[in-house]
């Protein structure tokens, strides 16, 4: 199986190298950044570490689309610039295979930070892909290309393309919950407070499911992330 590894990024410079070097100790056999503007050294990095540097019009829905289109490997593993992988994480995906045209699923999450609250975020974003078959961007979402062609992408939002993604999938497949575990930064958690963050996020997913368009919710995640 020859999988692709597809990176968004925008100014990752501090983040990049870590995501890029765990992906090919991992045995990646391709490694794309859709960059969507970066300003800092974030290209160049990824550039020095073989990896493919496409540029994108920002959004990660966008860039992501834009990386698979270049993209030749038999499944794509789409992983965020702030997250990286177990050295097991791509053996697992290859172990484990079902039927490549259907495949697709995620990693389990460690957070490095030693709060007991964190501990219940990692279960609780295991059981919302067990239970709920949705798959967070930033627990490294694989589906194999023929699938990931067949629903068509992700849909080009400003927000919650992965939620979208994972509601098109499900349709076709039965997601699988790897165990990584795919290391994600806890900088969000950490600036906001990790009960405050986990409620926002549970809000700005009920305002989706609820009908509210990804534009005005976007509207309501940048001014969050200005105070």
């Amino acid at each position: 199986m020859h999988i692709s590894v597809i990176i968004p990024t925008i100014n990752e410079s501090q983040a990049i190298s870590k995501a890029v070097k765990s992906c090919w100790e991992a045995g990646a056999d391709e490694i794309i950044v859709a960059d969507g503007g970066s300003t800092d050294a974030t290209i160049s990095i990824a550039k020095s570490l073989r990896c493919d540097v496409v540029i994108s019009s920002p959004g990660r829905g966008v860039q992501q689309n834009h990386g698979a289109s270049l993209a030749t490997g038999d499944l794509f593993l789409f992983l965020h610039a702030d997250c990286y992988l177990a050295p097991t994480c791509l053996d697992q995906i290859r172990q484990n295979r079902q039927s490549l045209d259907h495949l697709y699923g995620a990693f389990r999450q460690t957070i490095p930070n030693c709060g007991r609250i964190y501990r219940l975020i990692e279960r609780g974003n295991a059981q919302r892909v067990k239970r709920l078959k949705m798959i967070y961007g930033d627990q490294g979402l694989f589906v194999s290309s023929q699938l990931f062609h067949l629903v068509g992408g992700f849909p080009e939002i400003p927000l919650m393309e992965d939620v979208a993604i994972s509601r098109q999938l499900s349709r076709h497949a039965v997601p699988q919950l790897l165990s990584g575990p795919l290391t994600i930064s806890p900088r969000r958690w950490e600036r906001y407070g990790p009960i405050r963050q986990t409620l926002r996020n549970w809000t700005l997913l009920t305002r989706f499911f609820l009908g509210q368009s990804p534009e005005s919710i976007a509207r309501l995640y940048r001014r969050h992330d200005q105070k």
